[in-house]
């Protein structure tokens, strides 16, 4: 066991500012894979409550095949799509496949969060004069944006997480750098143990981060 400890704390040392880097990368990636995602998100949900059955319909397709198929084969599928239309680098190919996936699960939170909104607040402002875009931009919208915080926050961190497998198209990120350093080294485990660790530490921070948003959000309501 000590023998172990000094080969995760030799791979790391050796490693640590290509992880580093590497770390960036995956934040960027995750960063623009969520905004990405809750932009295709907010779409598909006005979709999917329109009164359109033919916007609904695109909207459920979209969500069941999206939700319905690995991240990993979207990945490959998108970004082959991609470069036979647009040559584009493997990064954005990536963040471009990480932000039509979220969007499908982002669609389902701010539809979820826009239904939960009372009904009898939606009838009183209409009784006011308001049209139904106002309704939705003044009354409806504000309240589902603010609770859908904390779910958006959850999948940026399930993001972070996920955003190892675009390590299939040639992205520099962490995983890429663990499996590479795990080939040249022969350390295979603990190349990913100290990966693990990475992961571990930025899913840490980011829950903490989230949490006292949360805390904030309810103190705020009292």
């Amino acid at each position: 066991m000590p023998d172990l400890f000094v080969d995760v704390f030799d791979v790391f040392m050796r490693t640590y500012q290509g992880f580093l880097e590497a770390t960036v990368v995956t934040l960027e990636l995750t960063a623009i894979g969520v905004v990405l995602g809750t932009v295709i998100g907010l779409i598909f949900a006005l979709m999917k409550i329109s009164g359109s059955k033919i916007l609904r319909g695109l909207a459920n397709i979209y969500i069941t095949v999206i939700r319905g198929t690995p991240l990993i084969v979207q990945i490959m599928f998108l970004y082959f799509g991609i470069v036979e239309i647009y040559t584009m680098s493997n990064f954005w190919a990536g963040a471009i496949a990480l932000g039509v996936h979220n969007g499908a699960y982002i669609a389902e939170i701010f539809r979820g969060a826009i239904q939960g909104i009372d009904p009898g607040q939606r009838e009183a402002s209409l009784s006011l004069g308001m049209n139904r875009k106002q309704t939705m931009q003044r009354i409806v919208f504000p309240q589902a944006l603010r609770r859908s915080i904390p779910p958006l926050g959850n999948q940026f961190i399930i993001t972070l997480k996920d955003s190892s497998l675009v390590y299939i198209i040639g992205v520099a990120e962490i995983f890429s750098l663990a499996n590479r350093e795990a080939a040249q080294s022969y350390q295979a485990f603990e190349s990913f143990l100290v990966v693990a660790l990475y992961y571990l530490v930025l899913v840490m921070i980011f829950t903490f981060l989230l949490r006292l948003y949360e805390n904030k959000l309810d103190v705020d309501k009292a």
